[in-house]
């Protein structure tokens, strides 16, 4: 029980990592007037999701390190 709750903490963590990767990557809202081109992105929730992808392949790791 312990190996299939390890495995799938860690597969939700990488899963959580990747999309918070994805956000802090990707542009939110971008607007192209010509000459002038503006970007605006909040980062704010990518941190968390990656803060809490670490967290599940942390206890992910500990979860089946411990028998």
């Amino acid at each position: 029980m312990n190996n299939l709750v390890s495995i799938v903490l860690r597969v939700v963590g990488l899963i959580l990592l990747g999309y918070g990767i994805y956000q802090v990557i990707m542009p939110e809202a971008s607007v192209d007037l010509g000459v002038v081109k503006a970007i605006a992105q909040d980062n704010s929730d990518a941190y968390v999701t990656m803060g809490l992808g670490l967290l599940s392949i942390g206890l992910g790791y500990f979860i089946g390190r411990k028998k």
